[in-house]
């Protein structure tokens, strides 16, 4: 538990544990940094230059596809 919502709370913000859990927080941080790493391949960067957009679904597919084994491997 990283705060009373997802711990001692738990039974009455059941419906937010997906976001403040440790899991979730885990999950939404992959999440924005992939998404800022798509943002920059975007843009004419020559270091990005050989990632292209038909690589983005597999990158969004690791936040997408996120599971419990996932979290632990990053924690």
């Amino acid at each position: 538990a990283i705060s009373p919502v997802d711990g001692r709370y738990r039974r009455q913000t059941e419906a937010l544990a997906p976001y403040f859990s440790e899991f979730g927080l885990i999950r939404y941080r992959i999440r924005i940094e992939i998404e800022y790493f798509i943002m920059l391949c975007e843009w004419p960067l020559p270091q990005l230059k050989d990632v292209t957009a038909d690589e983005f679904p597999a990158l969004r597919a690791l936040y997408e596809d996120f599971s419990e084994a996932d979290a632990r491997r990053v924690k």
